[in-house]
C-alpha cells in the first residue's frame, strides 16, 4: 500500500506533462501552419523572441481564521522569470499578434506569526506556465508599435513554496494552491528595427491565480491573488 501511495502522485505528474505538452504540439502546429501559409506575404512575420519578466501577486492580507495569530500579507518584492517563445504578426499599419509563450511568474508573501518570537518568513512563489496572448496593435511610422490585447495562460509547473509555508504554520491543510488556467490582458510599446524587434508590456490579470484550495471555505475565499508583471522581450523576425 505504501508503494501505492508514492506511485499515483508520480503517475498523476506523468499524466499531467502528456496532457500539457499535446496543448503546447498543437498551438506550435497553429502558429506553424498559418507561417507557411502567409509566410511569402510583405505583411506577415513569424519570429522568435525571448527576455524577462518582473512579477508580484496582490491581495489583501489574511488572517487565518483556525489561528488568529497566523497572518500572510504581500511582500514588496518583485520576482525575476525568463519569457520565451514564438510569434507571428498579420498586417501592417494595423494588425494582430498571436503569441506563444513560456513564461515564468511569481510573487512573495510574509507568513507572519505571533507569539512565536514574532517571526515573519518571506515565502517567494513560482511558477511556470504556458501563455497565448492575442495582441492588437497600430504601427506608428517605420518604428513604432502600440498594442493591447488579452492573454490565456496555462499552469504548466510551481514550487509548491506558498502551500508549504502554509502547512508548516499550521494556518490549514493546503491541497492546492494556484488555478491551473487564468485570464488576463497586456498593454505595450514595441520598436522595430529591420528584422530586430524590443518590446516592452504590463500585464495584469482578470481572473485569480492564487486560490488555494483547503477545507477551510471563509481562508479560501480571502486568501486570492491576482498577479501583475512587467515584460521587456528581444525578438527576431525569421520571416
Amino acid at each position: 500500500m505504501g508503494g501505492m501511495t508514492i506511485l499515483v502522485p508520480f503517475m498523476y505528474q506523468i499524466q499531467y506533462f502528456m496532457k500539457t505538452r499535446k496543448i503546447i504540439l498543437a498551438a506550435f502546429a497553429v502558429l506553424m501552419t498559418f507561417s507557411l501559409s502567409f509566410g511569402q506575404s510583405r505583411n506577415f512575420k513569424f519570429g522568435v523572441k525571448g527576455g524577462a519578466n518582473l512579477s508580484n501577486l496582490r491581495g489583501d492580507d489574511v488572517v487565518a481564521t483556525n489561528d488568529p495569530s497566523i497572518r500572510i500579507g504581500n511582500a514588496d518584492a518583485r520576482l525575476t522569470g525568463f519569457v520565451g517563445g514564438v510569434f507571428v504578426r498579420f498586417g501592417s499599419s494595423i494588425f494582430i499578434q498571436p503569441e506563444l509563450l513560456l513564461s515564468q511568474k511569481g510573487g512573495a508573501f510574509n507568513v507572519f506569526r505571533s507569539g512565536v518570537g514574532n517571526e515573519q518568513n518571506t515565502v517567494n512563489v513560482r511558477f511556470t506556465n504556458l501563455d497565448v496572448p492575442f495582441m492588437l496593435g497600430i504601427r506608428i511610422g517605420d518604428v513604432l508599435r502600440i498594442n493591447a490585447g488579452p492573454i490565456a495562460s496555462l499552469r504548466l509547473s510551481e514550487n509548491g513554496g506558498l502551500r508549504d509555508a502554509l502547512n508548516d504554520v499550521g494556518a490549514t491543510s493546503v491541497k492546492d494552491n494556484f488555478n491551473q488556467a487564468a485570464l488576463g490582458y497586456q498593454a505595450g510599446v514595441g520598436f522595430d528595427i529591420g528584422n530586430l524587434s524590443l518590446d516592452l508590456r504590463y500585464e495584469g490579470n482578470v481572473t485569480n491565480i492564487v486560490d488555494v484550495n483547503t477545507n477551510n471555505s471563509n481562508f479560501n475565499s480571502q486568501l486570492k491573488r491576482k498577479g501583475s508583471l512587467y515584460q521587456a522581450t528581444i525578438g527576431f523576425a525569421i520571416f
